[in-house]
């Protein structure tokens, strides 16, 4: 294959680099906020696309901003921020300012919250997150329009009514003002949305190819058919789970958490049907009977090879970048996945490496 017909993906990272998916546990490299300028500083010096993100332990725009600063080409997002416990205005601020302090860097993505989360953490009432997440970025792209055009804001939906911008809250138009927003989905109500609605879709670890083959891009389609919408103007992100070390010994040791982070998965009622996708329904269930029997230990036990090689892309430094393009090229338009850099020899691997996969 030429490089003119070779599907090009484009690579991004959560901060710290190399971090792996910790599932609900802590992470095993904590995100220390007074470190993101030099770490999004070196994500672009090795030429990473983007970095990411996510709204766990500090607020997500406030870590953008700082990763502005010291960058000017890499482009920054969320990934994701919670949609549902902030109003689109602020969340439409956020936006626009981060908007103007990167050039035009930012990508909003958005995400949303099990009803727990919503009404005990959050205190809010609960609601059907897909029409809700439908008029949020409507309402979002509603006030950024009125900020770029003056144009009177006079947006209505199930969820929100607004029509009030005065010129003390009116921030006025800006050089970039067409911001991407992405979709965090699974299902096929959400992936919908994704398609009327979102500029992308932001995937799950446990979305496996044939999952997205199958169930997704279909979904993703129908609801790009209800805004007449090519579908293929859809941005496809996918976070792959993914274990890989520079040397076999260590992989065995990497692969042993990645294999409890796809127990852990496979016990989430949320998660259910993309192993249901591939047969894998009565593990699940079998899953969360030792989940809510907190017998955690023994839930690695039910992810066999076959389930642990579908879910996770599993290989050493020399082989993960081919095998991350064979699964993911021609299927999404980016990915996430970094390791390490503490140095200038992971570095010059690292770039390696996104060769391979791009």
């Amino acid at each position: 294959m030429s490089d003119i017909d070779r599907p090009s993906l484009r690579v991004e990272s959560l901060m710290p680099l190399g971090k792996l998916d910790p599932g609900l546990r802590e992470p095993d490299t904590p995100l220390d906020i007074r470190e993101v300028g030099g770490l999004a500083a070196t994500a672009e010096s090795v030429g990473l696309d983007a970095v990411l993100v996510e709204e766990t332990k500090d607020d997500p725009f406030q870590l953008l901003a700082v990763a502005a600063g010291p960058t000017d080409r890499i482009g920054l997002g969320t990934s994701v921020a919670m949609a549902f416990p902030r109003s689109p205005t602020v969340t439409a601020m956020s936006a626009w300012s981060l908007q103007k302090l990167s050039g035009g860097r930012f990508i909003l993505g958005l995400g949303t919250q099990v009803r727990a989360h919503m009404t005990r953490r959050y205190g809010y009432d609960w609601h059907a997150p897909a029409p809700w997440m439908r008029d949020t970025v409507n309402a979002i792209r509603a006030v950024w329009n009125t900020w770029q055009t003056g144009e009177q804001l006079a947006f209505t939906s199930d969820h929100f009514d607004l029509d009030l911008m005065v010129p003390l809250f009116d921030p006025g138009p800006i050089e970039h003002p067409d911001i991407p927003i992405h979709v965090a989905a699974i299902g096929p109500n959400m992936c919908g949305v994704a398609g009327e609605v979102a500029d992308g879709v932001r995937l799950h670890p446990v979305c496996t190819p044939h999952f997205i083959d199958s169930e997704m891009k279909p979904a993703v389609a129908k609801g790009a058919a209800r805004s007449d919408r090519d579908p293929s103007t859809v941005e496809w992100c996918m976070k792959p789970l993914i274990g890989t070390a520079a040397t076999e010994a260590e992989l065995a040791r990497v692969v042993d958490t990645v294999r409890a982070r796809t127990a852990f998965y496979l016990s989430t009622p949320s998660y259910r049907r993309t192993f249901a996708a591939h047969d894998w329904l009565d593990l699940a269930e079998q899953a969360s009977v030792l989940s809510r029997q907190q017998r955690w230990d023994e839930l690695p036990d039910l992810v066999h090879d076959e389930m642990l090689h579908t879910v996770a892309t599993i290989g050493t430094h020399d082989q993960i970048g081919g095998l991350l393009r064979e699964r993911y090229a021609g299927r999404v338009d980016r990915i996430e996945f970094s390791i390490p850099i503490r140095g200038p020899e992971d570095a010059e691997r690292f770039q390696q490496i996104l060769t391979e996969v791009r």
